[in-house]
């Protein structure tokens, strides 16, 4: 009877010693699977289209004359695009590549004389306008701050505008009937930086709120600020569509005459929505 008791004793720590070593063994991994992070990646695409509504001026190096987009020309409201591909190479480690495009035309009658690199475009004639500004801006992104239900960062980047500006004019009675055309084109590179986060509102990946401020002040050359704020929807673990708005993106380069480099305040604003696909 003391061998069967012995045994049983013996057989029942066994069981509970396999207990207290399945537990040691599973507490952690259910508590680290509680405290796992909702945006959780290796590598990001995102891809936006914007209703922008453009403003801003040009102003020629050579002339000084000051050509408004909105009274000279009425530029309205256009279609354009944005996107980033963003690697997240170690736990708070991003590099990343954004582009956004600024390209518009407008066809109008001009109500004053303008003067642009060299070339005269009479008041009353018929004139095209071709503005274009498309952005490539490389970067890097350090998260201060990375919990379960949001992180915050702060970013660095240089934005390449790759700027240009051309006018197109039909005959003119004052040239003898002879057609006007000028174009002048800036390569803006520009260094940005500022603030950025996300944040899920519930304690599930389902909804969040993201957004950025950059910003930078070059002195006598120029500057630029910008912010873009949205709200997602995880549809699942790899896709999200989101949907917000572009506060303002402003970007000005101050003229210089004595380089012949062009003068450039360009804004842009509107409503975006997009998609995001994450690995």
């Amino acid at each position: 009877m003391k061998s069967l008791n012995l045994r049983s004793n013996q057989g029942a720590g066994l069981r509970l010693l396999c207990v207290l070593l399945l537990s040691a063994m599973t507490v952690p991994s259910l508590r680290a699977q509680a405290n796992a992070e909702f945006d959780d990646y290796k590598a990001r695409i995102d891809g936006y289209w914007l209703l922008a509504f453009p403003g801003g001026s040009i102003t020629d190096a050579t002339s000084g004359d000051i050509i408004d987009l909105q009274k000279d020309f009425g530029f309205g409201s256009y279609s354009s695009f944005a996107g980033k591909f963003d690697w997240k190479f170690t736990h708070k480690n991003h590099i990343y590549v954004t582009g956004a495009n600024f390209n518009h035309s407008r066809v109008a009658t001009l109500q004053r004389t303008i003067a642009f690199q060299g070339q005269t475009f009479n008041v009353g004639v018929v004139t095209k306008a071709d503005i274009s500004a498309p952005l490539i801006a490389p970067g890097y992104q350090y998260d201060i701050i990375r919990r379960r239900r949001g992180n915050f960062g702060l970013a660095v980047q240089i934005d390449l505008f790759n700027s240009s500006a051309s006018f197109f004019a039909a005959a003119q009675a004052n040239n003898n009937n002879q057609s006007v055309s000028a174009k002048k084109s800036l390569l803006a590179p520009i260094p940005v930086a500022g603030p950025t986060f996300r944040y899920y509102l519930t304690n599930s990946p389902r909804l969040f709120v993201e957004g950025n401020v950059f910003g930078m002040y070059l002195f006598g050359y120029g500057n630029f600020i910008s912010t873009t704020d949205d709200v997602g929807i995880t549809l699942n673990k790899h896709l999200s569509l989101n949907v917000g708005y572009s506060l303002g993106s402003r970007l000005t380069v101050n003229v210089d005459s004595k380089k012949d480099r062009l003068g450039l305040r360009l804004t842009q604003q509107g409503p975006l929505v997009g998609a995001e696909v994450s690995f």
